[in-house]
């Protein structure tokens, strides 16, 4: 007999395609000339400051594990700043998980809450892990499309329509992959009332929450009645320009957390010491670099967004993160 190796493939592996970004990122590392306009990744290297304090970890013998849910300081550090800057106060010794990145939270989250055949909703366009993630850990993904007509944005009267007695949850990325839109507090107001209305989880992928233009971000999770209904999903790849660091976080009710926290110990285990480290003097100190690197990413946005128009490229103005969503049906292309 033959063996195909292929025949012992995860049938819901070989369901979904690999990442496109990933290919981009392949083609980037074997042509450096190439231009990469693909990856979400800062064009900054990380603040001088955050990399001395990883210096310092180092020097200091910090290269063990740390606890599962990460380093205590740590944690203090994502209570404290969540609560300064959003006006959501966690617990840091319950409500918070340190986690390898953004992308292992989306992942432990979506496997935390899930059972087989519970239908998650998703808004597109997103970020091309939210619906393999989701598969994955056994959900029937039911997408929302969004349009430029309605400015990429979600409304509960559109999710009405893809609601059934099986949606559990309701998955959000406001600064938004790869639109750029934000939803402000009147927006997620009605977002809200749905998801209470309906008695449903929200994930929010707020990973971009600090590169906003025009106004602040306003995080659902600071919403009447709407913390305990919220896991907040953050980091600091992008606003702290850490995105080899592998630090994010989850923040969410005590008993969410502690189910996501055993998928986490089983995993990883914990996400690396340097840079917890590193993230620590990130969130304590780091805002003075945070609001450089926002105020360029904006004179970069005022100065692509009106060229694109120029090109007869139509596009919304992105209030958030550092994408450029242009409709390009003019140039005939699909």
């Amino acid at each position: 007999m033959v063996f195909l190796p292929e025949n012992f493939i995860s049938q819901a592996v070989k369901a979904f395609p690999s990442s496109g970004i990933g290919k981009f990122f392949d083609i980037k590392t074997i042509k450096p000339e190439a231009i990469s306009l693909s990856l979400g990744e800062p064009d900054f290297v990380t603040p001088a400051a955050l990399r001395e304090a990883a210096v310092r970890s180092l020097a200091e013998g910090k290269t063990a594990y740390t606890s599962s849910a990460g380093v205590p300081d740590l944690r203090e550090a994502i209570a404290a700043y969540m609560e300064e800057r959003f006006g959501v106060p966690y617990n840091p010794k319950e409500e918070i998980v340190v986690t390898v990145g953004g992308s292992e939270a989306i992942d432990i989250t979506m496997r935390a809450i899930i059972n087989p055949q519970d239908e998650i909703i998703i808004p597109e366009p997103c970020f091309v892990s939210y619906k393999p993630c989701a598969a994955l850990a056994g959900a029937k993904v039911v997408t929302v499309p969004t349009s430029m007509e309605t400015g990429f944005k979600v409304t509960a009267e559109e999710l009405e329509k893809y609601l059934t007695p099986k949606t559990k949850a309701l998955f959000i990325n406001f600064p938004s992959n790869p639109t750029g839109v934000i939803m402000s507090r009147e927006d997620l107001l009605p977002i809200a009332d749905f998801v209470k209305k309906h008695d449903l989880l929200i994930i929010s992928d707020e990973i971009y929450a600090e590169l906003t233009y025009d106004s602040e971000h306003c995080s659902i999770a600071s919403l009447p009645g709407m913390k305990e209904r919220t896991i907040v999903i953050s980091g600091v790849s992008k606003a702290f320009a850490m995105t080899g660091w592998r630090i994010g976080y989850i923040c969410a009710h005590s008993a969410v957390i502690r189910a996501i926290l055993k998928i986490h110990q089983y995993v990883v285990m914990c996400a690396p010491m340097i840079g917890q480290y590193a993230a620590l003097e990130g969130l304590k100190n780091g805002g003075g670099e945070v609001a450089l690197m926002a105020a360029e990413y904006k004179r970069r946005r005022d100065y692509v967004v009106p060229r694109l128009r120029a090109m007869g490229l139509p596009i919304c103005e992105p209030g958030g993160a550092f994408y450029a969503f242009p409709c390009i049906k003019e140039t005939g292309l699909s």
